[in-house]
């Protein structure tokens, strides 16, 4: 059983940055793709970003390809995501995901565990 646990939501101005991290219980961390999902309202949940469990692939939607950046530190059993260049159709739930796979994928029903979600709202 994995629990994630993210923080570093919040509200923020049009191109500002914030940084989503994602804390995750167990002692196979590095065993464990991670993915960011994200849910506006009205709308269906979305990939993000995935990263592998040795961290050197990562994967990223077009929407977010070159503002968004996801790391992890297998040590401290967090993923992070590195938000710049923010806009206000950012503006969303966003989710960790972690998968009982080292390979990271864009699919939301290849993840076995999620958080309890973390608000980031991009005003104009």
């Amino acid at each position: 059983q994995v629990q994630l646990v993210e923080s570093g939501g919040g509200l923020v101005q049009t191109g500002g940055s914030l940084r989503l991290s994602c804390a995750a219980s167990g002692r196979t961390f590095s065993s464990n793709a991670m993915g960011w999902f994200r849910q506006a309202p009205g709308k269906e949940r979305e990939f993000v970003a995935a990263i592998s469990g040795s961290g050197f692939i990562t994967y990223y939607a077009d929407s977010v390809k070159g503002r968004f950046t996801i790391s992890r530190d297998n040590g401290k059993n967090t993923v992070y995501l590195q938000m710049n260049s923010l806009k206000p159709e950012d503006t969303a739930v966003y989710y960790c995901a972690a998968r009982t796979a080292r390979d990271g994928t864009r699919g939301a029903s290849s993840y076995d565990y999620w958080g309890q979600g973390t608000q980031v709202t991009v005003s104009l």
